[in-house]
């Protein structure tokens, strides 16, 4: 993309936003601000970031698969060395592995979502952002498990549904105790609590 229309379109997005919180549309705002800080960090900094992102997920499973003996991770290559009884496998933990989608989707959420200060904000995106990386790297692990005590055939299944739905489940619980949750009880309905407290 060239460089003008890319400014073009940041200052677009920022002039829009703008527009929308002096007209106190808060629904349209966060949803337009978050959208547009994703689409931008998408195309900024996404390829920055992929690649080591990456690297660390794999580093992260490495440890798991160091003490179990099942795998062993390369971090300087982003790769997963399976044995598997008489065969072995190599997973290369890549772009779609990275869960750099999935942490700027959540980064992007919490910076336009007013419930938090921005020290909370600060504090539940590091939080987040950790949680993200090992709740993935457990994917990757459970990947490597089946693999090295199923066998190959097992690989289809669990990368593709079980691996998955662990993912976006744990994930899911991320955003209900960020999102749903807090917005719950901050709410300005009386005494309303949510939990024990």
């Amino acid at each position: 993309m060239h460089p003008i229309f890319a400014a073009f379109i940041v200052f677009l997005w920022i002039f829009l936003y703008l527009a929308m919180r002096r007209a106190g549309l808060h629904a349209f705002r966060f949803v337009w601000g978050s959208a547009g800080l994703f689409v931008v960090l998408m195309i900024t900094i996404e390829p920055l970031i992929a690649i080591p992102l990456a690297r660390g997920v794999s580093a992260l499973a490495g440890i798991a698969g160091e003490l179990s003996g099942w795998f062993s991770a390369y971090f300087k290559y982003g790769i997963i060395f399976i044995e598997s009884g008489a065969s072995s496998m190599t997973l290369l933990v890549d772009f779609e592995c990275s869960g750099v989608i999935e942490i700027l989707a959540y980064l992007c959420i919490l910076a336009f979502f007013d419930v938090y200060t921005p020290g909370e904000k600060l504090i539940l995106g590091l939080a987040g952002f950790l949680y993200i990386m090992c709740v993935n790297a457990l994917r990757i692990v459970l990947i490597c498990a089946a693999v090295h005590f199923f066998g190959q055939g097992a690989y289809y299944i669990f990368h593709t549904f079980i691996g998955r739905f662990l993912f976006y489940g744990l994930s899911i619980f991320l955003y209900f105790n960020v999102f749903t949750r807090a917005q719950v009880v901050k709410m300005k309905v009386g005494g309303f609590r949510y939990g024990h407290d």
